[in-house]
């Protein structure tokens, strides 16, 4: 596994990944989503929780 990719372009700012997160490891800057990959478990409940499909692995 990897640490999840967001496309920037694709996110809308929803920051549904941001509560789904349990490593509370993704912030949002701009309105986009963030993933810290020092403190992501490579859990990918943000890519099942992206409504855009903006967050793959």
């Amino acid at each position: 596994m990897a640490v999840p990719k967001v496309n920037a372009d694709a996110c809308t700012g929803c920051e549904e990944c941001v509560e789904a997160c349990p490593a509370e490891a993704i912030t949002m800057q701009n309105n986009i989503a963030v993933i810290n990959a020092d403190e992501c478990t490579e859990c990918s409940a943000c890519v099942d929780e992206c409504p855009a499909e903006a967050i793959t692995e």
